[in-house]
């Protein structure tokens, strides 16, 4: 008659699902606040830096651009483009958000 009797397996203790949810999405969640504060904040950082001297920029600053060429500020517009010079009677147009650099401060703006 032992056919009839089957073998009893034994079962965890009552925890419940969601606590061990929980604990297996803690270091996910860890990871993602390093990675914030060492990789995505200072970048930010950085690109409100670049925006705020792009910005600024304003006539007699001598900058330099993405291409790696140095120019003179002439004239600066609210327009995306300010006119710089490369070399005497040399002028070019330059959209803004191509300068990188600027080296050294101008003349003060007039009024």
């Amino acid at each position: 008659m032992n056919f009839l009797i089957t073998p009893a397996y034994a079962q965890a203790a009552g925890t419940p699902g969601g606590a061990d949810f929980v604990m297996q999405m803690a270091p996910f969640a860890i990871i993602l606040v390093i990675m914030y504060f060492l990789i995505l904040r200072p970048q930010q950082k950085r690109a409100k830096a670049h925006a705020e001297m792009i910005a600024n920029v304003r006539r007699g600053d001598t900058i330099v651009t993405s291409g790696g060429l140095v120019a003179k500020v002439v004239k600066v517009t609210d327009d995306p483009e300010i006119e710089v010079e490369l070399a005497p009677n040399v002028r070019v147009r330059l959209i803004r958000s191509m300068i990188t650099d600027v080296r050294t401060k101008g003349e003060p703006v007039k009024d």
